[in-house]
């Protein structure tokens, strides 16, 4: 078995270790002191949603045996990669200011009634129009970076999507 059959035959688990790479990325650049801002938290919640459709389509095919399942798993995989880098795309743009960010970015919301618990405590609202770093040989911020490897991952998906059904043989 080569290594691309390998890979289209196994993509989901391979999506599933390589969005909790991605998110364990994330903390970990949380846990050095980045602290995320609010595109940021939306991104990660397409790797908490593409983890949970890969999981999901490992525990349904061991359940149902179709020769499309796997097909529709890899679909919806390549979907939400792609709505993820749909939001990277978004968060890269409003870090270099081609277009402005969402009103979230900028101050507090919420029931009034939260208003003085908020107040009582230090609140650090992060900008979503200040990359917290950038590559210094690209200047491309985490959410440029995370645009490129949605888009990969995205690419890849629809690739294994691709593959042709093996169908069972008759007897």
């Amino acid at each position: 078995m080569s290594l691309i059959d390998f890979a289209r035959k196994n993509w989901p688990v391979l999506a599933l270790v390589a969005s909790a790479a991605m998110l364990g990325g994330a903390h970990a650049f949380e846990a050095a002191g980045y602290s995320p801002c609010a595109l940021c938290l939306r991104q990660r919640e397409v790797y908490w949603g593409a983890m949970g459709v890969a999981v999901g389509g490992l525990l349904l095919a061991r359940l149902w045996k179709s020769p499309y399942l796997p097909r529709a798993v890899c679909l919806l995989l390549g979907v939400a990669f792609l709505a993820g880098a749909g939001v990277a795309i978004y968060h890269a743009g409003v870090e270099w200011k081609f277009w402005p960010g969402p009103a979230g970015c900028s101050g507090i919301g919420g029931p009034v009634g939260d208003l003085n618990a908020a107040l009582s405590r230090r609140i650090i609202v992060v900008p979503c129009d200040e990359a917290a770093w950038r590559d210094p040989v690209t200047t491309l911020s985490m959410a440029g970076w995370n645009a490129i490897i949605s888009l990969g991952l995205a690419a890849l998906s629809f690739f294994a999507a691709a593959t042709p059904v093996e169908r069972p043989a008759r007897d």
